[in-house]
């Protein structure tokens, strides 16, 4: 036998709760209805020989007619009375697109509007609320555990080839292309007109003097071995201590002496410098062509490869480890940014703004896209389904519908007779 409805195996506990209860209440509406029965049929039947029974019938028979009109009007939503197809019957399920069509229409004019969303936004505490419940660390915690869940499947997704060509396509573009000269020389001209590098000139000649008390022993036939083998050995280290002495002598000389003929020339070459790599092509060229030398070797974009390959994993370490640095300080911004957003009312009001401004003008593009959603699901529910769905959502109050109508119909029946005998006899 062919099932039309859905196997209590595969309904949730809910609705096999209201389908107890709507089993109920038509067992209820069907007592009722056979109640007005057999009391009509015994009214009827001793009405001659007891008058008043006459009005008990009139009763029966209002309260039959209104059980069974009612009746017909709760079946006729959900399928045709009896199996017989007649006319604007089986509501739900024959028109249940529109049904679906109308809603969506419904809540897409009367909820989907932009002046509604603002109101209800503008009546709400959205900032303080959320900060209330941001400061508490449990949930500060909870949020930075979701963020690293999310952040770490991003991660994963992303192909090391693909972000690695971003990363070349991204440094190429600016780079490699844009010319490095004119830029630089502009740099470096401020550097030498501020005589900012004088600071790395002393400390240039710093070093070297220090080198150069820690390795006498070096200068030791850097000369002499060049001298004919001739000469006595005293005149070999006289020339290499004279050697050592003058470098000395001259790298003090340096650092004591800010108008050295040494940093005069270091200061003339570095404003030529700057001044070709503005202005010559030549040197422009030629600064462009080591860099592109530089860029362009295999070993750098290895080496960038390499970069995002580290940082990758050093992240999904990070993000993995409840206890790691990155997770502390996420948690503890997050509560700061709570405790900031409970106590700060101008931060509170310019949050508020935010969210209302942004949900009102997605309402205000896309809620016919929303509202869609509830069309197309609807349309895409099986007819059998949505009709029992229905029903056991509001078939247990339709049934209260029957209940009334029997009773209604009852004092309906007894209020004509007893009119129409006062007034015809």
């Amino acid at each position: 036998m062919t099932m039309t409805r859905t196997p209590t195996r595969l309904l949730s506990p809910a609705d096999q709760e209201r389908r107890r209860a709507l089993r109920t209440m038509k067992g209820v509406a069907l007592g009722a209805l056979v109640f007005m029965a057999v009391l009509f049929a015994f009214s009827f039947a001793f009405q001659q020989q007891v008058p008043a029974l006459a009005y008990v019938r009139a009763a029966a028979e209002g309260g039959m007619v209104g059980a069974l009109a009612d009746w017909f009007a709760v079946t006729a939503l959900f399928r045709h009375p009896l199996g017989i197809p007649i006319p604007h019957t089986a509501i739900i399920p024959s028109r249940k697109d529109e049904i679906g069509r109308t809603l969506g229409e419904f809540v897409e004019t009367e909820f989907l509007r932009g002046d509604v969303v603002r109101t209800k936004l503008e009546q709400t505490p959205m900032a303080a609320r959320l900060g209330e419940w941001l400061s508490a660390p449990e949930h500060a915690e909870r949020i930075a555990a979701e963020g690293s869940v999310m952040a770490a499947s991003i991660l994963r997704a992303l192909s090391d080839d693909d972000v690695r060509d971003v990363i070349e396509e991204l440094a190429r573009e600016h780079l490699i292309e844009p010319e490095w000269g004119p830029p630089l020389g502009v740099w470096l001209g401020r550097i030498v007109d501020a005589g900012a590098h004088h600071g790395a000139v002393d400390l240039a000649a710093d070093t070297v003097s220090a080198w150069l008390a820690a390795n006498q022993a070096s200068f030791s036939g850097v000369i002499s071995r060049r001298l004919p083998g001739w000469l006595p050995s005293v005149a070999h280290r006289f020339v290499d201590d004279t050697v050592y002495n003058e470098a000395v002598k001259f790298v003090a000389a340096v650092r004591s002496d800010p108008n050295h003929p040494a940093r005069v020339a270091i200061d003339g070459y570095l404003e030529r410098l700057a001044d070709n790599l503005q202005h010559d092509p030549a040197t422009i060229g030629r600064f462009e062509d080591a860099k592109l030398a530089v860029f362009d070797s295999p070993r750098v974009r290895d080496l960038a490869g390499e970069a995002w390959s580290t940082a990758k994993a050093g992240l999904l370490r990070s993000l993995g480890d409840p206890d790691s640095g990155l997770r502390r300080r996420a948690a503890q911004a997050l509560a700061e940014i709570g405790a900031r957003l409970t106590t700060e009312a101008a931060l509170q009001r310019r949050v508020d703004s935010w969210v209302t401004d942004a949900a009102v003008f997605l309402v205000d593009r896309y809620r016919h896209d929303i509202a869609s959603i509830i069309t197309d699901t609807v349309e895409r529910w099986d007819p059998a389904e949505t009709t029992e769905k229905i029903e056991l959502m509001v078939g247990r109050d339709l049934q209260y519908i029957r209940l009334n109508g029997t009773i209604v119909g009852a004092l309906a029946g007894l209020a004509i007779f007893t009119i129409a005998h006062a007034l015809l006899g």
